[in-house]
């Protein structure tokens, strides 16, 4: 169960470096566009929905699980 534990904390922690990096790349890209420089802001546009819409969910999701754990594991470790 342990190990099951830290590869969930290392995936969880991927998709966080991932969101960090497409939130850079947001950030860049409309840099770009204010500039007249393509930056590829259309294509983080359509990378929304099937891509960084999905990988925001899983680290909301694993956030909100995370929490509920270490609550439970309180409970349980009160007498």
């Amino acid at each position: 169960m342990e190990t099951l534990g830290r590869w969930t904390n290392k995936f969880l922690m991927f998709n966080l470096f991932l969101v960090f990096f497409f939130f850079a790349w947001l950030l860049v890209a409309l840099g770009g566009e204010t500039l007249k420089i393509n930056l590829g802001l259309e294509l983080w546009r359509q990378l929304w929905e099937p891509l960084i819409q999905p990988v925001l969910g899983i680290v909301m999701a694993g956030a909100i699980a995370s929490g509920i754990i270490s609550k439970v594991k309180q409970k349980l470790a009160k007498p």
